[in-house]
């Protein structure tokens, strides 16, 4: 039995030795010295070459190295039947809560301004708000969306969120379905979009929706590009409708140099840092799929195609 790894920019050695500790009886293979490829069982793969995938006759699941699959999705000569297993980490989602935290406060306390004035060497303060006062919003209620909701409650924001499935946290409001997302938006002073990519999802934040939310809020988008219409998204912060917005992923990654996210004075640009792979907590949650596989189990979570995720 074989492994089959594949991560653009990654080093396969420290994944190695992390697999080891957990599969040693499984041969680690590193694309793409794949040996025969009738070997290989398990494929855990980010960005992994379109059109490879068929040639494993004996694969039994493809692994993804992040919670999203649209990077294995993009290949449309996948082999029929083989589960895809998505990578949901506690402590990736913990840093992605972080991250949402960071600037939620940011935004709150105004340091986008002050950063804007110690350019100017401008010596102001602007209005505070008691954070009960700010309403945040969480558009996506999955493991992440709720965990970063739980964090901003404690800190005593009037936190809500907005999904398909309603999600019971102390002291956040949900909002569900489509018929009442533009109630939630209304509602938002700053919005933290975590949906996943679905064809449902993309280009959901729009010029429409950005028009809902109140004059003056923030947006920060942490989950996947595709989902917010960057164009819009200009435009509507140089009409003065958008204070600011913080982005962490983007339709195109890397962010060309010529993009004008980059140069906006009112966007705050990451380079999809939010939540970043624990080689340590991953190949152990992979190993662990991996082996509920060999013992007859079915792995967890697996993309399901009809919901998008």
């Amino acid at each position: 039995m074989a492994l089959l790894f594949s991560y653009a920019g990654a080093d396969p050695e420290v994944w190695r030795q992390e697999f080891t500790k957990h599969l040693p009886e499984t041969e680690f293979r590193v694309y793409p010295e794949v040996g025969d490829p009738a070997e290989i069982e398990y494929a855990a793969i980010w960005m992994h070459p379109v059109g490879d995938l068929c040639r494993y006759p004996n694969l039994k699941a493809i692994l993804s190295f992040g919670a999203g699959v649209e990077h294995i999705l993009r290949d449309s000569d996948l082999p029929q039947g083989v589960p895809i297993v998505r990578l949901v980490d506690d402590l990736v989602v913990r840093d992605m809560a972080m991250h949402a935290v960071h600037w939620v406060i940011h935004f709150h306390r105004q340091y986008h301004r002050y950063q804007q004035d110690q350019a100017r060497a401008l010596w102001q303060r602007h209005p505070h708000r008691d954070p009960a006062q700010r309403r945040v919003g969480f558009l996506g209620m999955g493991a992440m969306g709720a965990v970063a909701a739980g964090f901003v409650r404690e800190l005593g924001f009037c936190v809500a969120g907005w999904g398909r499935d309603v999600v019971d946290i102390e002291g956040v409001e949900f909002y569900k379905g489509d018929a009442r997302l533009d109630e939630f938006l209304q509602r938002t002073d700053i919005l933290i979009n975590v949906l996943p990519l679905t064809p449902a999802t993309q280009g959901l934040l729009n010029a429409e929706r950005f028009a809902q939310l109140p004059q003056g809020a923030c947006v920060i988008n942490i989950s996947r590009g595709p989902i917010l219409v960057e164009d819009d998204l200009v435009a509507a912060l140089d009409i003065g409708h958008l204070e600011a917005a913080a982005l962490d992923v983007f339709c195109s990654e890397p962010l060309v140099a010529e993009s004008p996210l980059w140069r906006h004075p009112k966007v705050h640009v990451t380079p999809h840092i939010a939540g970043i792979n624990y080689t340590h907590s991953a190949a152990r949650l992979m190993a662990d799929n991996i082996k509920r596989i060999q013992q007859g189990e079915p792995p967890f979570p697996i993309y399901d195609p009809v919901r998008g995720y």
